[in-house]
């Protein structure tokens, strides 16, 4: 049987600015525009993270309308803080009250100030400020690159919150404190070729970047393959665990090893981003780079680290999502197998079906074509495909 409280969407983010914020209405639209379409579209349910606005006070209380976070399973509150609304008293006490209920509410609820200017700070929430004031100062004025941070400063504090989360849902009985002695960093794989000269040098850079990113370096692990290891000594227990990044330069392809870590991430279903560093031609395309999101970088610039580091963040808040919506699931007598993204024919490598039933894989939203379903079942009748929505619709466990 499902648990009662997968009716409910898994995580909602308000988004709060004050109506006399000139730049509130677009940032705001910017942000639901990540999380909720354009990225998301693949997180249960199909529609992507459910995004709520709170601008307009009502006339009677001068204030938003109120926030009821049971609706929920965890709320993400994202607070546009700036002069008019440090200086509306009203604002004041629903912030007040937000965060007391908050407080109430425990682990599943997190709020998320954005300072936009200096007054933003004074509204009492300074201490867990992201501090869009600070970045401007520091001479990120490139507006495009200001949403990209913002966007991956908040997907990292996603994923923060969700990985507490998923431990609160496997060990329940322990409070919160104690939950922190059972988290463990995020391992995050540098797949690269050690045979030209951009793989290993992109791979350096990507690694400074998450170690001198705010607060990434207390949360990722970052590791590649020492040269001379044996494959099995170290990548099968790295791979398993970790989210890759496979950096494709020209020889990348033609590497056993790198061959190799591609078919293990994939096996284990691990969050997967491709760098597409090609300067001059792959002399062999290898079929399973596919099925996950590859960011195209100029191998000699290497500009578009950062993009690569957001879309690593983004597979990883999928995946933390997957795995939570996954653990709420009685699955004990069930023959069904979840996979974080949509099937592909290696995703039968490896899978075994215990249980009750008609082996079944689900995935998440949305379903896959008719041709996929087709290749599927000409190479193995009798699995059936689901999205995650079709297999909650048909009342499965």
């Amino acid at each position: 049987m499902l648990e009662t409280n997968l009716a409910k969407p898994f995580l909602v983010v308000y988004i709060i600015w004050h109506p006399d914020f000139a730049g509130g209405a677009g940032l705001a639209e910017i942000l639901r525009g990540h999380f909720r379409r354009e990225l998301y579209q693949n997180v249960a349910g199909g529609t992507g993270l459910s995004v709520i606005f709170r601008s307009e006070p009502l006339p009677k209380t001068g204030k938003p309308l109120p926030i009821n976070f049971s609706e929920s399973e965890t709320t993400a509150v994202l607070i546009l803080a700036e002069s008019c609304m440090a200086n509306d008293p009203e604002w004041g006490t629903y912030l007040r009250e937000l965060s007391t209920q908050s407080e109430i509410a425990g682990l599943g609820t997190h709020l998320f100030p954005i300072a936009i200017d200096g007054e933003g700070l004074n509204l009492g929430l300074e201490e867990q400020a992201l501090r869009w004031d600070q970045w401007i100062q520091d001479g990120s004025n490139d507006t495009a690159n200001l949403h990209i941070r913002l966007i991956s400063e908040l997907t990292y504090e996603f994923c923060r919150m969700l990985r507490h989360y998923l431990e609160h849902l496997k060990q329940p009985e322990k409070d919160e404190d104690e939950l922190l002695n059972y988290l463990k960093k995020v391992q995050i794989f540098l797949s690269h070729s050690k045979h030209d000269k951009d793989g290993e040098r992109i791979a350096h850079l990507i690694r400074e970047q998450l170690h001198s990113g705010h607060g990434l370096s207390s949360f990722f692990d970052v590791h590649d393959i020492p040269a001379g290891l044996r494959f099995h000594q170290v990548l099968l227990k790295q791979l398993a665990q970790s989210a890759v990044v496979a950096i494709h330069t020209d020889s990348y392809s033609s590497r056993e090893w790198c061959r190799r870590e591609i078919i293990e991430a994939k096996r284990n279903s691990v969050p997967l981003v491709v760098a597409n560093c090609i300067s001059e031609l792959d002399e062999r395309g290898f079929p399973y780079m596919g099925n996950v999101p590859i960011v195209r970088m100029d191998p000699q610039q290497a500009e578009r680290i950062n993009i690569i580091i957001a879309r690593l963040l983004d597979e990883v808040l999928k995946d933390f999502l997957w795995r939570c919506r996954i653990q709420l699931v009685n699955t004990e007598q069930s023959a069904v197998q979840f996979v974080p993204r949509a099937p592909e024919l290696i995703s039968l490598a490896g899978l075994k079906f215990h249980g009750i039933g008609q082996p079944t894989i689900v995935y998440p939203d949305p379903p896959l074509s008719s041709e996929e379903e087709r290749l599927f079942e000409e190479v193995k009748p009798g699995i059936r495909l689901r999205s995650f929505t079709e297999w909650l619709a048909e009342g499965t466990s």
